[in-house]
């Protein structure tokens, strides 16, 4: 691998799952991710940032430090800081976290709890 492009690699912030790919499982993760595909299964990402994006579809439990979410999620979310609902955001699921953002237009069916653990 040459200089430049080891560079390159070194700076990536976070992991992707592109739009064209299905995984099936347990997602774990020591870095951030950002998913334009889809996951069905559960996604743990412990004291880092997960972005759901506009054009994915998740069917998992998600736990993350933050999360933010622009696409389909069915599954229960635990943000440990954030959660964020974009307006093209959807949750099928019960939502825990300390802070969350719901912009117009985004849709969540279940609850919400932003109490102290």
């Amino acid at each position: 691998m040459d200089e430049k492009r080891a560079g390159t690699d070194e700076r990536r912030m976070a992991s992707w799952i592109g739009k064209l790919i299905l995984v099936k499982g347990d997602v774990v993760s020591s870095g951030d991710l950002v998913i334009d595909g889809r996951v069905e299964g559960t996604i743990e990402l412990g004291d880092h940032s997960l972005t759901i994006g506009s054009g994915a579809a998740v069917v998992a439990d998600l736990v993350a430090k933050a999360v933010t979410i622009s696409g389909t999620v069915t599954g229960n979310v635990h943000g440990a800081s954030k959660v964020e609902l974009r307006a093209t955001g959807s949750v099928d699921g019960d939502i825990t976290t300390p802070h969350f953002v719901m912009e117009e237009g985004a849709t969540l069916r279940g609850k919400v709890d932003t109490g102290p653990r």
